[in-house]
């Protein structure tokens, strides 16, 4: 017993001087490392001391240290407000519906890029869909109100000449119609931006397991299932995780700017909104930390959730 207590301390110390040795061999790719570290430190970890807004009445006079504590008041009130349940309710919506269009969608269009042969043909619709990222929401928002106008609006004038509809319709005046329009934006300004992981892991397969499939008599139907999905399969288990992890995060600048109509609040509140409307325009400070203290938690709870099924498939993050 005490041989192999001894044999697994020198295993223990070889294992803690082999990691020193490789940081201190690979100590200039290492030293790349330390700007984005030194940011994440300042950027994302300093400011987490101020989540103990949420247990105070926090007051900009009194500070962090002389503001009065309150315990978990602000989650009771958050809890019991007549806005939570359709504040839960449309971010679910929005997010579940921005997951099951949003992310397939890449990997539907990084699929079809890849069957494509003639090269400047895929080239010009690689540029055209990855334009849209590159936009901004304020930018993308004006483009689709300039498009679902009532005055105007391309869309409003190609139903008329088609005799579907007499008169105009105010898209974005009506709550039906707002989650149509918000994932369909969505969908349109990411799909080409995400396809580009998709389309690097499948260029990364080897081109022997094509060949070997078409000499089995396997089409490219076939072929598509057979290698190209179980191939990059890694790469959509991580990004799922992900994905699931921002569930609560149904979107925050796309909603605010078209669902700027007073008339769309009852569709168009969700967590994010909600934080900034309160916290920021009534300068409700600790209510809105404890807001967002909570998305915050079930958001790690939903990623612990992903990675732990996700690791049967030996897909995980950690």
């Amino acid at each position: 017993m005490a041989q192999l207590a001894s044999v697994n301390k020198v295993k223990h110390v070889k294992k803690r001087r082999g990691v020193a040795y490789r940081l201190a061999k690979q100590w200039d790719i290492q030293l790349m490392v330390v700007p984005a570290l030194v940011l994440i430190f300042i950027f994302s970890y300093i400011p987490m001391y101020g989540v103990l807004m949420a247990f105070q009445d926090y007051s900009i006079f009194d500070g962090f240290w002389a503001s009065p504590w309150v315990g978990f008041k602000h989650f009771n009130m958050f809890f019991h407000s007549p806005e939570f349940w359709p504040i839960i309710r449309n971010t679910i919506i929005i997010s579940l519906l921005k997951f099951c269009i949003g992310f397939p969608a890449p990997i539907f269009l990084a699929l079809l890029l890849n069957e494509v042969r003639h090269m400047v043909f895929k080239r010009v619709v690689q540029t055209v869909s990855y334009l849209p990222h590159f936009l901004s929401w304020v930018i993308v928002a004006g483009f689709a109100m300039s498009i679902l106008s009532t005055d105007n609006g391309s869309l409003n004038i190609l139903l008329q000449k088609l005799h579907l509809i007499k008169e105009p319709i105010g898209f974005l005046g009506k709550a039906e119609y707002f989650w149509s329009i918000l994932v369909t934006t969505n969908v349109w300004k990411e799909i080409g931006f995400g396809s580009i992981v998709y389309l690097a892991a499948i260029a990364g397969i080897n081109p022997s397991l094509y060949e070997a499939a078409a000499m089995d008599g396997a089409g490219r139907i076939k072929q598509l299932f057979m290698i190209t999905l179980p191939s990059i399969m890694p790469v959509i288990s991580i990004f799922m995780i992900l994905a699931i992890g921002n569930l609560l995060s149904a979107g925050f600048e796309d909603i605010l700017l078209l669902g700027s109509n007073p008339v769309l609040r009852d569709v168009a509140n969700v967590i994010d909104t909600y934080v900034y409307r309160v916290g920021i325009t009534n300068q409700r400070f600790s209510y809105a930390t404890a807001v967002g203290l909570f998305k915050a938690v079930i958001s790690v709870g939903l990623l612990a959730f992903a990675n732990s099924f996700a690791r049967r498939s030996g897909n995980s993050l950690w």
